[in-house]
């Protein structure tokens, strides 16, 4: 059984290793090594042609949607926020993951990121009303072609995940093209499948 095969870097060969010998730990390194990689390549210039391209394709995400929630970009994740403005200028309401207390799950409140939350992510102000989304975008390190998702190994989504999917809320992870990859990532028994994946290169959806 084959893990995910993960680039080594823009034009690279694929990293490949077999299931028992490659933890879910180092996969996550290796993703994140070819995400930063592929990041440095990218001028300024660049990366904001991307996030545009990106951004056009969330815009009709977002059409049927009431409430988006997205997520304010750490280092060398995408940004979704140019779509999250799009979808708010079109009269949708924006919301972004927020921390009332560490070791409890997030919230998605409405309003913009204006201050820090516990984990150094910029999250909406407690006085911001909290709402529910129908359309939740989902950071990433990686996901393959059954939805399952690769995240920072936290648990933060894997618990605000399952509430929402009760909720019937559409799930899309986002990211740069690289991160889908070819192969399975394995799972565990709490992952929450993901509906969709959004790249600059356009929509996958899944199932």
């Amino acid at each position: 059984m084959v893990v995910p095969s993960l680039p080594s870097g823009p034009g690279g060969p694929p990293l490949q290793a077999d299931v028992f010998s490659l933890t879910k730990d180092s996969l996550r390194k290796a993703a994140l090594d070819a995400r930063k990689a592929f990041v440095r390549t990218l001028s300024d210039a660049d990366r904001a042609r991307l996030e545009q391209r990106l951004a056009e394709h969330l815009t009709s995400l977002c059409i049927g949607a009431k409430v988006v929630g997205g997520y304010a970009p750490l280092g060398s994740e995408i940004s979704p926020l140019l779509g999250m403005e799009e979808a708010r200028a079109v009269g949708r309401i924006v919301a972004f993951p927020a921390f009332d207390h560490p070791a409890k799950p997030f919230k998605f409140r409405a309003g913009d990121p204006l201050e820090p939350g516990p984990f150094g992510i910029m999250q909406p102000r407690k006085s911001a009303p909290v709402v529910e989304p129908d359309l939740v975008l989902v950071p990433l390190i990686a996901i393959d072609g059954r939805g399952t998702r690769l995240g920072r190994g936290k648990g933060h989504y894997d618990r605000a995940l399952v509430k929402l999917k009760k909720s019937r809320a559409r799930l899309v992870g986002v990211g740069w093209p690289l991160q889908r990859v070819a192969d399975i990532i394995p799972g565990q028994a709490w992952d929450v499948p993901l509906h969709a994946f959004a790249s600059p290169d356009g929509i996958e959806e899944f199932g």
